[in-house]
């Protein structure tokens, strides 16, 4: 196996692949990144749950395949000088070179790195640009559980109907639901759940580029195809909530608020609360002015903020991280605030414009005095 190559590009494909790589593995080479050097230069990282396998162009001059440890390979080439690298090996034995540095490293037998699993190419497929999909998993991804009890809840829904894509996280407290266009749609109405922890390399993957991204349902993986890289996870079964029922919709009071104001307000009150010092945010919806305090053991905060409608001065608590994680998320200068009582949900949806997204955050119970 010979090649060379830019080393930017080399490491840039190294961290690619490396995400997916395990930390630690029964199997040894799964702690590897597997190179293929064929009509282009592939690099794969896979830990039995997620695959990422990443292209590049090099100047191939001998095919060849093997396995280098992740960890070892990524660090040498980081520490390269700017220049092309030069890659060869023989009997497992590598040589790498670079400007006036020279490694020699061991690599292990490919045949010992297990295949990527295989997604049936007839699944349904469809389109969506890479920019648009890692918004909605960025905007969804902090409602997503942790609580392996239900581990379907791990993960994200994705339900595609007619031409949009509607991406829900759900973690027993909050629910975040974004939905997009699709370009294009291969199938009858499909709907499954992904992995958080792929969504997470997904997301990275996707950066800020307009270019399209292919996702396709298997029956027990998904791929997501984005260019020179592919992403494989395995699907979560299980029965994802009902979100559509758990959306209250006859909300009897709506106010609207500058979204960045309402943050900020929050994230003053929040200055005295800790995990050590927790303490609900106490939120009073009064007529055209939201009154946000909270008391903790080493003080008391207050602030005010600005809104449009009347509150009928509700008085409503709430967990300060999960509110302010739906506001930051929030893709609107303006949203809505939906509620009937202070123990029912609170849902927030944009206040003009396309419903394309809605954040509901459970209340906390008030105790008097707090």
């Amino acid at each position: 196996m010979k090649f060379s190559c830019e080393k930017a590009l080399l490491l840039s494909a190294i961290s690619t692949a490396s995400r997916a790589v395990a930390p630690k593995s029964s199997i040894p080479a799964l702690e590897g990144i597997l190179l293929e050097a064929g009509d282009n230069l592939r690099l794969t990282g896979y830990n039995l749950e997620t695959g990422i396998r990443t292209a590049l162009d090099a100047e191939i001059t001998e095919h060849g395949a093997l396995v280098l440890s992740s960890r070892l390979f990524g660090d040498i080439v980081r520490k390269l000088p700017d220049d092309v690298v030069v890659f060869s090996s023989e009997n497992y034995t590598v040589n790498i070179k670079c400007g006036m540095s020279e490694f020699n490293i061991l690599a292990t037998d490919p045949a010992e790195f297990p295949s990527l699993p295989e997604v049936e190419s007839d699944s349904d497929c469809f389109s969506i640009s890479r920019d648009k999909l890692g918004a909605m998993i960025r905007q969804t991804i902090f409602a997503v559980s942790t609580n392996e009890s239900r581990p379907v809840h791990t993960g994200s829904l994705f339900e595609i109907e007619e031409n949009a894509l509607t991406m829900v996280a759900v973690d027993g407290y909050r629910l975040a639901l974004r939905k997009e266009e699709i370009l294009e749609k291969k199938g009858e109405a499909f709907s499954f759940v992904v992995p958080g922890a792929a969504l997470t390399e997904v997301e990275k993957i996707c950066g800020d580029s307009e270019e399209y991204a292919q996702i396709t349902k298997g029956q027990r993986h998904i791929l997501f195809n984005m260019g020179d890289t592919i992403l494989i996870s395995r699907r979560l079964e299980g029965e994802f909530l009902a979100y559509r029922n758990a959306i209250p919709k006859n909300n009897t009071i709506h106010v609207e608020g500058e979204t960045r104001a309402l943050l900020s307000s929050m994230d003053r009150v929040s200055l005295i609360i800790s995990d050590k010092l927790k303490s609900p945010l106490r939120c009073k919806f009064g007529d055209g002015v939201l009154d946000i305090t909270t008391k903790t053991a080493i003080g008391d905060a207050s602030d005010q903020c600005p809104i449009a409608g009347n509150g009928n001065n509700l008085e409503i608590g709430f967990n300060n991280k999960y509110l302010m994680d739906a506001l930051k998320a929030a893709p609107a200068d303006k949203v809505r605030l939906e509620m009937t009582t202070g123990v029912a949900p609170c849902v927030i949806f944009p206040a003009e414009g396309e419903e394309n997204f809605i954040y509901m955050v459970l209340p906390v119970r008030l105790k008097a005095g707090e």
